[in-house]
């Protein structure tokens, strides 16, 4: 997977293939989907939720230029995949999920498979983590129709972070936020179609 999906198509940091290379995927899928883990696209989770393409985990894992000593805050736990691709990276990761059934699930993965530096919270990832604030880097897994402010509020200044801008029903544009100098700059990565950011 990591090989052919992932470094083959351009994701060259070291300590993303790495870590994708550990997180064992199929434990993060349902068992009825176990013999598809490693395909090569997103696969349901339930609640109308996905587990998100390898390549997609592997390219914003890697946009974010995660490194020891980094607090990344995601939106969108989902599984818990991702959140477990950054533990093995960084230092801290705080996930929220507003799918109470899927957060209790993540945050029961995470904690048996000895992923202590990740804590999970059921809630709306509109306003963030603010307690934990602020962030090196935040990972948003679903589709907002707008940058949310209190997002940007919890970026470090020097900040990135990796979005997924446009209408749920429709294609969206993965774009690369950076907090610099006081002032926002964003860049349009490709097209890619995510879950819609759900509100409580």
């Amino acid at each position: 997977m990591v090989k052919d999906q992932i470094a083959n198509r351009g994701v060259q940091d070291e300590a993303t293939l790495k870590a994708m290379r550990t997180v064992p995927r199929h434990l993060f899928v349902p068992e009825s989907q176990r013999s598809r883990a490693y395909d090569d696209g997103p696969l349901p989770i339930g609640y109308g939720q996905t587990i998100s393409q390898p390549y997609i985990v592997g390219y914003m894992t890697a946009a974010i230029d995660p490194g020891p000593g980094s607090k990344v805050l995601e939106i969108g736990a989902g599984s818990g995949y991702q959140a477990a691709v950054l533990a093995e990276i960084v230092d801290k990761v705080y996930t929220i999920e507003i799918v109470e059934e899927l957060a209790k699930q993540a945050k029961g993965r995470l904690r048996e498979l000895g992923y202590d530096n990740v804590q999970v919270k059921q809630g709306d990832g509109y306003y963030g983590w603010k307690e934990h604030a602020p962030f090196d880097a935040i990972v948003v897994t679903a589709a907002a129709e707008f940058v949310p402010p209190p997002l940007i509020e919890q970026l470090k200044p020097g900040g990135i972070m990796i979005i997924p801008v446009g209408s749920p029903f429709m294609v969206q544009t993965l774009m690369l936020v950076e907090k610099k100098g006081g002032q926002t700059k964003t860049k349009s990565l490709f097209p890619v179609r995510f879950v819609p950011f759900t509100r409580e």
